[in-house]
């Protein structure tokens, strides 16, 4: 017998011959045979048990190092843009080596989250072990479950938190990740349905306890996939980053500009100031200001900071947290307008007429100091007359040369007519603990419209004057509602007794018409929300297609760059558009704004939507107490599995499943947004006020069930053939006997 190769000759081989691996080839490079190889084999099981080797499928290679070729996932790139992955199979020990990837101008584009397969090379290099050259490009991330882990004898299963979602995912023994029975775990499918006919999984992430207060914004972060950590580098330049310098700026800081916010605002990002124009070719005139924090200057295109920014897009508000497009040390720091504090800013400066009429504006790259950071009911107690002792001095010098500029811009308003929405602001209100102590509605004073007017004024001088410098940039657009949307709303407002003109242009004073004869009759909300869902949904574009909502035609935002992607863009856009600096648009963005646009755009449904959900969960969680509890409400949705209700008390949004309206089989008529029993005759639809008893309450997901029990004050009718509405229990006895008679004859068809 030939001699066995001894366990160093073995890795010396597998080290000198990486793509070479497997127990043919070493048997061949020894020249064993036959009983030779039985031995060969022991001893590379041994190997792999002490750690000295790894199994992959049929090839061994050194513990701790990677094949020639290999799967990797594509990470984010870091500040240098320099892109990186990690294999997706590791058994050595410590944390996975990170690979280099050189691309070439012919390879596809990658980006966070693709997966590739790659040939790499071992380097000796400080940040990185291998240089991995793209094979192919294999596709994105794979799918990605939140849920609850049930845990089993051979490892459980994974019950998705998402109210649509009806499969279980199953998950080995082995990639349980130690999850217990009962936790929230985040996990990815790694293979198709099992022999249980369950999709594999493994977790990735155990979140802990799903029921705890904290827990309900955190699902939405996991379930959405909004990045709430920022990499290192992003925040090593944040930390860097330092006060704007004085040279080359306009100084505004003589001006007595104000902030005006939410009383619980964590960030300040824009200033404002009014006074009569003295002009006498203007009389009645006034002078706006519109200072907003200079970002541009600390978020340098290409930078780590920039690169977070656009990945994230925007920032994500929950009721007891927030997700920052920016790094604290810049949203709460540098570019937040602290009172008394120097601050570098992008001013505009607007002329207005007695009418509210913008006759001209001139944009500033300029340093500001804040006068007063205010909030909304400050501000306004101060107009009616009641002024506290930081608002007492601003009175007559601020405030109410604020409020005159306002009268005039509402005059050009009501000119305009831009859609008038009345939808309140739910507001959840949550304890020390997280948990929610009241859900009201956020009120509504002049003191917003105030800032909401002076926003829209600023952004659309943004627009004109980058349209005017023939500077790219990405406008806000929103397009006129779609015949088939209109056609759905003009049958709501008919069904509710209203009219909408049909066979005319559309226009927002049409809409207008309408809302203001909703307006004060129990149909007011109805109209407001069907008017809301015939809009389309707002978007960004390097293209102009002109603002239907706002009535305007040119729009750009630029009013909330800490917290808007596109904001920043239309910043570097008038640096550019003036020569201010460095640190404008350049090529290579400019290049790119549609796909920017398109990015920003998800990014903000995504935020949207993880909102949304939230508050959902949220008002599950308040109300889970009052199961059995009875609330009026309105209906406010019809389909074919059920209705939709909207509860007066706190506007949460519950189902009536059609299955619990009776034993009765219910129509669904889809032009008339109704459903109709044939037996009864029943008709339910849009607008209808209805007392509902909440059923159900799950807080995880944030669905609410609800049980039918009169509509319009009036009980339900009962069906003349059967008025029985349940199914009749059968007696356990009798049940038991029957369920043994099926289980002997299943016995003796078996034999």
């Amino acid at each position: 017998m030939k001699r066995i190769p001894s366990k160093e000759q073995i890795l010396a081989w597998i080290s000198d011959n990486p793509t070479k691996t497997s127990k043919r080839d070493i048997a061949r490079a020894f020249g064993l045979r036959g009983a030779e190889r039985i031995e060969l084999k022991r001893l590379l099981r041994e190997m792999e048990e002490e750690g000295h080797l790894h199994k992959r499928r049929k090839s061994f290679r050194e513990a701790g190092s990677l094949p020639p070729v290999a799967v990797v996932q594509v990470l984010a790139p870091d500040a240098q843009g320099d892109l990186f992955a990690e294999p997706l199979e590791w058994a050595g020990e410590g944390a996975p080596p990170r690979i280099l990837l050189v691309l070439r101008r012919t390879d596809p584009a990658l980006g966070e989250g693709d997966r590739a397969l790659v040939r790499l090379t071992a380097v000796q290099e400080e940040d990185y072990a291998y240089e991995g050259r793209l094979i192919r490009r294999i596709g994105s991330g794979p799918r990605k479950v939140l849920g609850i882990f049930r845990a089993g004898a051979e490892g459980g299963r994974i019950v998705p938190i998402d109210r649509g979602a009806e499969r279980e995912w199953q998950v080995a023994a082995q990639a349980t990740a130690g999850a217990r029975d009962g936790e929230l775990v985040e996990a990815e499918q790694t293979g198709p349905r099992g022999r249980l006919g369950l999709p594999r999984a493994r977790v990735t992430a155990r979140l802990g306890d799903p029921t705890a207060p904290k827990a309900v914004s955190l699902i939405a972060i996991h379930q959405h996939g909004i990045p709430d950590e920022f990499p290192d580098s992003a925040l090593s330049e944040a930390e860097k980053a330092r006060i704007g310098p004085l040279e080359g700026r306009e100084d505004l800081r003589a001006l007595p500009l104000v902030t005006i916010d939410p009383a619980d605002a964590r960030d300040h990002d824009d200033a404002v100031w009014a006074t009569a124009d003295d002009d006498p070719a203007n009389p009645g005139g006034h002078v706006v200001w519109v200072a907003i924090a200079d970002v541009a200057h600390y978020v340098r295109p290409g930078s780590a900071l920039d690169r977070e920014a656009r990945r994230r897009g925007n920032s994500t508000y929950f009721p007891d947290r927030v997700v920052p497009m920016l790094p604290e040390r810049l949203s709460g720091d540098l570019c937040s307008l602290h009172e008394g504090a120097e601050r570098a800013c992008i001013a505009v400066r607007m002329v207005l007429d007695a009418h509210g009429n913008k006759l001209r504006h001139r944009f500033v790259r300029g340093v500001m100091r804040s006068a007063a950071s205010l909030n909304y009911r400050q501000v306004q107690n101060a107009r009616d007359g009641q002024p506290d002792e930081q608002t007492s001095p601003l009175s007559e010098t601020v405030i109410e040369p604020l409020y005159a500029a306002y009268a005039a811009l509402r005059q050009a308003r009501q000119k305009r007519q831009p859609l008038d929405l009345d939808l309140p602001e739910r507001k959840i209100v949550l304890d020390d603990r997280g948990r929610v102590v009241s859900v009201a509605f956020a009120e509504r004073l002049d003191a917003h419209r105030l800032i909401e007017e002076f926003m829209v004024l600023a952004n659309v001088a943004a627009a004109e004057e980058l349209i005017r410098r023939r500077q790219p940039l990405l406008f806000r657009v929103h397009e006129e509602p779609a015949p088939e949307k209109l056609e759905a709303l003009r049958e709501v407002a008919e069904a509710s007794g209203f009219s909408l003109p049909k066979g005319q242009v559309l226009h927002t004073r049409s809409l207008n018409a309408l809302l203001a004869q909703a307006r004060g009759t129990e149909f007011d909300e109805l109209i407001n929300l069907a008017t809301l869902r015939a809009m389309t949904q707002a978007y960004y574009s390097p293209e102009n297609f002109g603002h239907f909502g706002l009535a305007l035609k040119a729009y750009a935002h630029f009013t909330s760059p800490i917290r808007r992607y596109a904001d920043l863009v239309v910043h570097r856009a008038l640096i550019s558009a003036h020569g201010w600096g460095e640190d404008g648009l350049g090529p290579e963005e400019v290049e790119r704004l549609a796909e920017t646009a398109e990015h920003v755009s998800q990014t903000e449904r995504r935020s949207m939507a993880a909102e949304r959900d939230t508050n959902d969960r949220y008002l599950a969680a308040y109300l889970s107490e009052r199961v059995g509890s009875e609330f009026t409400g309105r209906v406010s949705g019809v389909a074919r599995f059920g209705l939709f209700v909207k509860l007066d008390e706190t506007h949460a949004d519950g189902l009536i499943p059609v299955r619990s309206l009776g034993r009765e089989f219910f129509r669904f008529d889809e032009r008339a947004r109704s459903l109709r029993g044939e037996e009864t005759g029943l008709e339910i639809g849009l607008g209808q006020r209805v007392t509902v008893r909440l059923a159900e309450a799950v807080p995880v997901t944030g669905g609410l069930i609800l049980e039918l029990l009169s509509i319009d004050d009036k009980p339900l009718p009962r069906s003349p053939r059967n008025r029985r509405t349940t199914t009749p229990r059968r007696k356990p006895a009798k049940s038991r006997r029957k369920a043994e008679k099926v289980k002997r004859k299943v016995a003796r068809k078996r034999r």
